[in-house]
């Protein structure tokens, strides 16, 4: 069997026998996540046991962006506590083996729920309201994680989280924008009126940094079997999390899901009231100020975008350009809902 792309299947094999306990080849490998981010294989061995193989993309890899080693240092960390994680199995940082590092984890069963459909198929309106308050009540967990306690004292600085997010999103933003001459006045406006109104951060936590409905495993309950995508997890202010789920849910019975994003708009989920409502509950933290976070949820997006269509446009996705001919309008609509989310403030 030939190589796959992401996988040179001879050496990553003998990796798994050595290092993996109670793997045995011959193995097979399917691609069930790619192409603007880290890859993801669904492992398969001989006896049938299934694992998770977490890759950097094969081309077009920033220096500071898919730490492997940083992933798999997040998810063993999170073992012990109570935040839902794969079992972390092994990182191999020898790129003589695979090209690039890469990570193990153990195969978790239950449902990524991306659209409406899935959605109606496999929960109830009751589980799709379990899965609603677990997601909460899991972030709730995620940031009352004790970090020094768990080793992760040194994941990142904690102190002014939005002030350098804001100055590194900007950045990027201005530099992919410039790269085809294109204009986004809002995306300017937005990043000057936020700068100015920076809530104080209270005490700093864990921050998934993308967490959302579609990047958790549902279990068969509806409960959250583990939270996926740990990519550009750091330290600093919890509510920038809320904020960002903020963004990508939309009510029950909703008609203008963002991106696409739209599962959440069936009966039995939660609307972002009752979302918000929980949180502060179940935290104790205070979200008077989350309107701030929302607006910097979508304007985080749109300068994410604008990177995203700069590489298209630029030619860097190579043969599959499918999906990113949109990318330039939703930048600056993603900008006007930021301008609208910060007319709150």
């Amino acid at each position: 069997m030939g190589d796959i792309e992401g996988i040179a299947i001879g050496p990553v094999s003998t990796w798994f026998d050595n290092n993996i306990e109670g793997a045995r080849g011959p193995y097979e490998f399917e691609l069930v996540a790619g192409g603007r981010s880290n890859l993801t294989f669904k492992v398969t061995d001989s006896a049938g046991r299934h694992f998770v193989l977490r890759r950097p993309p094969t081309s077009h890899v920033l220096p500071s962006a898919h730490d492997m080693g940083r992933e798999h240092r997040i998810i063993s960390a999170l073992q012990p506590t109570s935040v839902p994680v794969a079992p972390a199995l092994g990182f191999c940082e020898d790129e003589a083996v695979n090209g690039r590092p890469f990570y193990v984890m153990g195969f978790v069963e239950g449902h990524i729920v991306r659209d409406r459909a899935t959605a109606e198929r496999v929960f109830t309106p009751a589980q799709r309201r379990t899965a609603s308050e677990d997601l909460i009540d899991v972030l709730v967990d995620l940031h009352a994680v004790d970090v020094d306690a768990i080793g992760l004292g040194d994941l990142g600085r904690r102190d002014s989280y939005i002030e350098r997010q804001l100055k590194r999103w900007y950045g990027q933003f201005t530099q992919s924008a410039a790269s085809q001459d294109r204009k986004i006045p809002v995306i300017d406006e937005v990043h000057a009126f936020l700068s100015a109104r920076i809530p104080s951060q209270g005490e700093a936590s864990i921050v998934h940094g993308d967490y959302r409905l579609d990047n958790t495993m549902l279990g068969l309950d509806g409960k959250v079997a583990a939270v996926l995508d740990w990519e550009i997890c750091t330290l600093g202010d919890p509510l920038a999390d809320l904020g960002l789920l903020m963004v990508y849910w939309t009510d029950p019975g909703g008609q203008d899901a963002l991106l696409g994003f739209a599962a959440t708009t069936a009966e039995g989920f939660l609307d972002r009231a009752a979302l918000r409502e929980r949180y502060a509950a179940r935290s104790g933290r205070d979200v008077s100020a989350l309107d701030f976070y929302v607006a910097f949820g979508y304007w985080k997006l749109a300068c994410i975008l604008e990177g995203v269509y700069a590489r298209y446009a630029g030619g860097a996705m190579g043969g599959d350009r499918s999906g990113f001919e949109g990318f330039g309008a939703q930048v600056a609509s993603l900008g006007e809902d930021a301008q609208e989310a910060a007319a709150n403030l």
